[in-house]
């Protein structure tokens, strides 16, 4: 093993043991995962010494990567199961839908940059990981395309959530989003519990940066 590819794998088992697990990330399917998906795989060449540190880091266009624990974070809420059909909305680097992928049936991962996209779907081939759709579009409002869905994942902030997304949830389906403005955004887990009923738990707060969309931001006035 070269020196680099031991260093990865050193800066790999520091993220997991000091960073995820310290995060409430215990489930050991999901650290498994987090092992086995070569986040570095998804990194851009210049932050690729970067892939493991506790940063949202530039993917491009001015768009970020979620911190490795929040991405550890939501992989556990949701509980992907093997028979799951999943949304992703807001691709990036395609490496949650990687995440998700491993343990999913199906990932439908909707990014609306056209060259982020096209570099999501680059990382996901060289990565081996064939059963994620990448898919170029506005998805801030649902993506009712293949719906409905077993789980969704919203990567990027709303000011609220859309109602049509849970809407697009089948019953007993979960739902990720972050929700709110800085300085406080709440990470949310919604439960579709039958037809008409949701439950909804604040997992935790953060700040990440909001979600992409061609829709005008509405702005309060008071």
């Amino acid at each position: 093993m070269t020196a680099v590819k031991m260093d990865m794998e050193q800066a790999r088992f520091n993220m997991i043991e000091q960073q995820i697990r310290p995060w409430e990330v215990l489930d050991p399917e999901v650290l498994a995962v987090l092992d086995a998906v070569k986040r570095e795989q998804f990194v851009p060449a210049a932050y690729q010494m970067l892939a493991f540190a506790d940063i949202e880091l530039p993917i491009g266009n001015g768009q970020t990567m979620l911190q490795p624990k929040i991405e550890a974070r939501i992989l556990q809420e949701v509980a992907v199961k093997n028979t799951d059909i999943v949304l992703e909305v807001g691709t990036g680097s395609g490496h949650m839908a990687a995440l998700l992928a491993t343990k999913a049936e199906y990932v439908y991962s909707v990014e609306i940059d056209p060259l982020l996209a096209d570099t999501a779907r680059a990382n996901l081939e060289q990565a081996g990981v064939a059963n994620v759709s990448v898919e170029t579009g506005d998805a801030s409002e649902a993506w009712p395309t293949h719906g409905p869905y077993d789980v969704i994942v919203i990567s990027g902030a709303l000011p609220e959530l859309p109602e049509a997304f849970r809407q697009q949830l089948k019953v007993g389906g979960r739902l990720v989003a972050f929700i709110g403005a800085p300085p406080v955004i709440e990470a949310q887990l919604i439960t579709r519990t039958d037809d008409q009923a949701f439950n909804t738990i604040n997992l935790f707060e953060t700040v990440v940066a909001p979600l992409r969309t061609t829709q005008p931001r509405q702005s309060f006035v008071f």
